[in-house]
């Protein structure tokens, strides 16, 4: 049972890898996506695989990791990690978003508010709420948002000029 249960999450993880992880929501076959869904995960910090987000800033881009996507409503848990300082312009994402300090202190700003928070706080933006972040050097975050991760430049991404050094 533990091979067939293993092949199964293989194969399904491996149709929604094939599939680009486009805004597109391809359904994976409801068995595999069961299976899928019901499967615990257990990754080490260490071992996570982390991505510039921004790759046109190099080694000061954030660093992402997605650390799950469900097969079928799309939820993703993610982190990102800052090498560099950096303000995030104003932006927005089509599902609600919940950020959680893991380090640092982080500054966030929507609706007129800005406020500072450190490790272990946690915050709510609802689906397209515009709003922006400051990160320090060295931070993480927790991210988890409720659909399918994007994100809606306001205007545009992050530049070089946006690096807090």
């Amino acid at each position: 049972m533990k091979t067939t249960t293993c092949f199964a999450i293989a194969l399904g993880l491996l149709a929604f890898a094939l599939s680009g992880r486009s805004a597109q929501k391809k359904e994976m076959p409801a068995a595999v996506a069961q299976v899928a869904a019901t499967a615990p995960i257990f990754q080490s910090y260490a071992d996570l695989k982390w991505d510039k987000m921004l790759p046109a800033l190099g080694a000061d881009s954030p660093e992402i990791s997605t650390l799950r996507v469900d097969p079928v409503t799309h939820a993703t848990q993610l982190m990102v990690h800052t090498p560099t300082a950096i303000h995030i312009p104003k932006h927005w994402h089509s599902a609600n978003e919940t950020h959680t300090i893991i380090v640092g202190n982080v500054s966030f700003a929507c609706d007129g508010k800005r406020v500072e928070f450190g490790p272990g706080s946690f915050n709510f933006m609802p689906a397209k709420m515009v709003h922006e972040a400051w990160l320090p050097a060295g931070s993480i975050t927790f991210i988890t948002v409720d659909g399918a991760w994007d994100v809606n430049w306001v205007d545009g991404p992050p530049t070089a000029a946006d690096l807090t050094k």
